[in-house]
């Protein structure tokens, strides 16, 4: 059965979409220059082979950008969502894994930048729930830069029950709360852990605390009240990475 399809824009989202040999491109919108951008950027091997391809000027593709202020580049590209993963799969036998689960977060800016963080400094894969993700977000795949097609995103129904589970099959959930207690830095990170982030208003609820093992914090100057949340998974990502 087909699955349905969307566009998304801009020159890395459509060029790591064209590598993917996961992603099914159904159609391609570029400019004349587009097309000898994408040659150039993989010159052994011709992406646009078998491909479906209509040349527009940039004016013309414009019309699929209307309504959300950001550029398309001269890259527009019709695609199928590619299979969902199953986590419980995913996570077998794993030994030195690092999870990232994204609760209640929904600007599709912010994950995309996570996203990105996340493929930049080798986290295993994202887990967020179903109706929180924008799967079909042109803003999201532009803010990833291409990274959504090198990067495991686990969709799941309920994230309290996730975390339940990840925790009974050797995983250690920490959250990170600027009203924590403990420097994320301070932790020996090695093992299964979960790195869980909370939504860009109220942070991580109440509830979903009782399913994390520690809260800790990205400590930062007392005259800043907070990070963005993006901001702090790339700084937690980065120092993570170094440390296992």
């Amino acid at each position: 059965m087909s699955k349905s399809s969307f566009f998304i824009i801009g020159k890395h989202a459509v060029i790591e979409a064209l590598k993917n040999p996961k992603r099914k491109v159904l159609r391609l919108f570029l400019t004349e220059e587009s097309k000898k951008i994408i040659h150039r950027s993989s010159p052994r091997k011709n992406l646009l082979k078998d491909q479906k391809i209509y040349f527009k000027t940039k004016k013309e593709l414009d019309r699929y950008t209307k309504n959300e202020n950001i550029q398309h580049q001269g890259f527009v590209a019709e695609i199928e969502h590619l299979e969902k993963i199953d986590l419980k799969k995913f996570i077998k036998d794993k030994l030195n894994s690092t999870l990232v689960c994204l609760d209640e977060i929904t600007d599709p800016r912010n994950i995309g930048s996570i996203i990105r963080s996340a493929a930049s400094f080798n986290i295993d894969g994202i887990i967020i729930k179903e109706r929180s993700f924008p799967s079909d977000s042109k803003l999201m795949y532009k803010s990833a830069s291409g990274a959504v097609e090198n990067m495991e995103i686990f969709e799941v129904p309920n994230i309290n029950t996730t975390l339940k589970y990840l925790r009974e099959n050797n995983f250690w959930v920490y959250g990170f709360d600027s009203n924590s207690n403990k420097d994320f830095t301070e932790i020996k990170w090695s093992g299964n852990t979960v790195l869980l982030f909370g939504s860009e208003g109220y942070g991580i609820k109440m509830h979903t605390k009782k399913y994390t093992d520690f809260m800790v914090k990205i400590k930062i100057d007392n005259k800043v009240e907070s990070l963005n949340v993006s901001n702090s998974a790339a700084i937690a990502f980065h120092y993570i990475k170094s440390k296992k």
